[in-house]
């Protein structure tokens, strides 16, 4: 189902996701009253939504599809001045799965990447099942897990998270809990599509206790900062331990990519870097984690019950990559208890 209130973008849309044979368009809305009251009888598996409509917005129309009617939505907006990004990711954080761009470029052969972009989201949103107020797993870590936290791995010089798919609501809900004093960095890297990355930064930077930017060359990590590999980048780090951000190629599809970045750590930081890989599709961060575990580090994946997609963490724990599972509301003070001197 798709809600905007320009005709015009409905008709874009429409034909952009008419190459796909696997999905169909069931309906159109203008805003999100009239598509509220078409919810029940259409049914649709995904939402595709704007933000700003008349008569009722996205965050309205989000916040009462999830009380009402659960089930995935895309937010697809315009990308916006920083100062107008925190709809958007208050969208994500009342209950909508991802974002990506509205299409600037009409019909013309140029939005070619933004038509499989969509497509791709659809698809992977469309196996997402959504609960009413996304109730969260609470399972307790096993004495085992803690013994084995305590007393068989070095304290981490430095820190990394990994995420997709569900990852901007996962990393608000770790970023958020750490305590100011937090005394490693942390890098992370998050797929999004560009030109939303500075938005997602600056909505996290808003309730976080610690400070979080891009990441620049030439640049250490310092303890009680958090840095973000930016958009169309990969974030590596040199011999004397600076990150530098490059124009290497992807690396599975990925540019950020989270492998690139967690083998990067693995080579310069050896065992002292604890890693976490957190809800999305496919694969990427699992080589990574695979290698920081081989030299000694820590290696943590997200639970099936608490991640939006459980495709990446479920490849970790496959391969055997990961050294703990945790549900998403163990993991902040699971780093915490990393970190903390021995």
């Amino acid at each position: 189902m798709l809600v905007d209130d320009s005709e015009l973008t409905l008709i874009i849309l429409k034909k952009m996701l008419s190459t796909a044979t696997d999905i169909t368009v069931v309906g159109t809305a203008l805003n999100g009253q009239e598509a509220l009251q078409l919810l029940p009888k259409l049914n649709p598996d995904v939402i595709c939504s704007d933000v700003q409509m008349p008569i009722m917005d996205g965050f309205a129309f989000t916040k009462a599809v999830m009380s009402e009617f659960p089930r995935p939505i895309l937010v697809i907006s315009a990308v916006v001045q920083e100062s107008d990004s925190d709809n958007i990711f208050k969208l994500m954080q009342a209950g909508a799965i991802d974002v990506m761009a509205k299409p600037c470029n009409g019909l013309s052969n140029e939005s070619g990447l933004n038509n499989q972009e969509l497509i791709n989201k659809i698809r992977v949103l469309s196996g997402v099942h959504v609960m009413k107020r996304r109730t969260r797993s609470v399972q307790n870590t096993s004495p085992l897990t803690e013994t084995i936290i305590k007393q068989s791995h070095s304290r981490p010089q430095i820190m990394a998270i990994g995420a997709s798919t569900g990852g901007p609501q996962a990393l608000y809900e770790i970023l958020t809990k750490l305590p100011s004093n937090f005394p490693v960095p942390i890098i992370c890297v998050q797929h999004i599509s560009e030109g939303f990355s500075a938005g997602l930064v600056k909505w996290l930077n808003t309730d976080c206790k610690l400070n979080i930017q891009f990441a620049k060359s030439g640049q250490k990590p310092e303890p009680g900062h958090i840095y973000f590999a930016p958009d169309a980048k990969q974030l590596e780090f040199n011999p004397q331990h600076q990150m530098v951000c490059t124009q290497a190629p992807s690396y599975g599809g990925h540019r950020p990519s989270i492998s690139v970045t967690f083998q990067s750590m693995a080579l310069r930081f050896g065992a002292h870097v604890t890693a976490v890989l957190l809800t999305g599709m496919g694969r990427d961060g699992v080589d990574g984690l695979l290698t920081i575990k081989q030299m000694g580090g820590m290696t943590i994946a997200q639970d099936e019950s608490s991640s939006v997609v459980f495709g990446m963490p479920k490849v970790a724990i496959e391969e055997q990559a990961t050294q703990q599972v945790l549900p998403l509301t163990k993991i902040a003070q699971t780093l915490v208890d990393l970190a903390a001197p021995q």
